[in-house]
């Protein structure tokens, strides 16, 4: 026994150098998962105050008419191009989606009316067909601040209302959904596409067909690759911890001992794909297709880029069932909820049961040449 765990630390030794070697490979586990960390990072983890840029045509010479277009001209949800001038300039700018809307105060707009006592006015919101929600949401925003002006004006009852109260919960960020898919993109990354690419070459090189010809096992060869996948896919994983906390302030509410146990099982299962595809396949184009077969359904439909409670009701319930869909809940779970390993057991059920499967499947296959 001690002899074939001395094969097993050998084989790891071997691999792991040959990793640190490859600067292709080093790119294609750290450095390229950091660069969709830094590109959904900034897509996810921006400002996110509601803000319009739109054209301001003021037709009305009103004094109330001028200082409304200086408080929108220095409001932060309203970006004023000062540029637009006239109605058709507007509208070619819209067609292009350069501005969102067109707001034209007529020229009566803020004119104090015979009947009363303070300025009345419509204002008028122009939009096209492609800016429809962004209208709506214009539209509902200078309502609101018209009635705060009205109200100065006109005093009138107001039978129902509405009050918001925050609960003691923390819910999830747009970059918290992005970054537990963007590990999962790595764990992808690491488990399939690295055997897929290095086991077909050993074996064109005859490697392997020279290590078959010793007494080495093939779990002895799966178990030295599993430790060193894990090793190496730890150290990418840490990584991107470390960019994200530092550079877009990742809050890691959960256990990391269990965050990173649950990382290297994820890793496991996920090498477990690799492992079948790589052993199997005689060359490249062997396994290239049939690795992006399965890759593509996982990284599109597990959560990796978009939330899965946006797909239709069906279609979640069918990737609830893929590999990587529990791997990366998990990781969404422990690392932004603070959630325990008794609190995600449905999640480690399914993984146990894909284990099971996957690497009974990458033992049968496997050929040394």
């Amino acid at each position: 026994m001690k002899r074939s765990l001395f094969t097993v630390l050998v084989l790891f030794k071997i691999n792991t150098r040959r990793f640190f070697r490859d600067k292709l490979a080093i790119f294609f586990t750290i450095g390229f998962p950091l660069i969709f960390l830094f590109v959904f990072g900034g897509l996810n983890s921006g400002n996110k105050d509601v803000s319009f840029n739109v054209a301001l045509i003021n037709q009305s010479d009103s004094s109330f008419a001028k200082d409304f277009v200086k408080q929108a001209t220095d409001s932060k949800v309203l970006k004023v191009n000062p540029e637009v001038t006239d109605l058709t300039e507007a509208k070619e700018k819209m067609s292009r989606s350069e501005i969102d809307a067109t707001i034209i105060l007529p020229a009566q707009f803020g004119d104090t009316q015979a009947r009363a006592q303070f300025p009345s006015g419509e204002a008028k919101i122009l939009y096209t067909q492609n800016n429809q929600q962004s209208a709506t949401a214009l539209s509902s925003i200078l309502d609101a601040q018209f009635k705060q002006i009205n109200a100065k004006f006109v005093k009138n009852e107001t039978p129902f209302s509405v009050t918001t109260e925050q609960i003691n919960e923390r819910s999830l960020s747009p970059f918290d959904y992005a970054f537990s898919g963007l590990l999962g993109f790595a764990i992808i990354g690491m488990g399939i596409f690295g055997p897929v690419n290095i086991f077909p070459e050993l074996k064109k090189m005859g490697i392997l067909r020279r290590l078959s010809t010793t007494p080495l096992r093939v779990w002895q060869y799966f178990l030295a690759t599993m430790i060193g996948q894990a090793v190496i896919g730890l150290l990418a994983l840490a990584v991107m911890f470390a960019v994200a906390i530092a550079v877009f302030h990742l809050e890691v509410v959960g256990n990391y001992f269990e965050l990173t146990l649950f990382l290297v099982i994820g890793i496991i299962l996920i090498l477990g794909i690799g492992l079948a595809l790589g052993g199997w396949a005689k060359n490249e184009r062997q396994a290239a297709p049939l690795s992006n077969i399965i890759v593509f359904p996982m990284m599109f439909l597990s959560g990796t880029f978009f939330p899965r409670f946006l797909m239709p009701e069906w279609l979640q319930s069918v990737s609830a069932l893929l590999p990587l869909t529990p791997v990366i809940d998990g990781i969404r779970l422990i690392a932004t909820e603070g959630k325990h390993f008794v609190d995600i057991l449905p999640q480690l059920g399914l993984i146990g049961i894909w284990m099971v499967i996957i690497y009974a499947i990458a033992f049968k296959v496997f050929r040394w040449e």
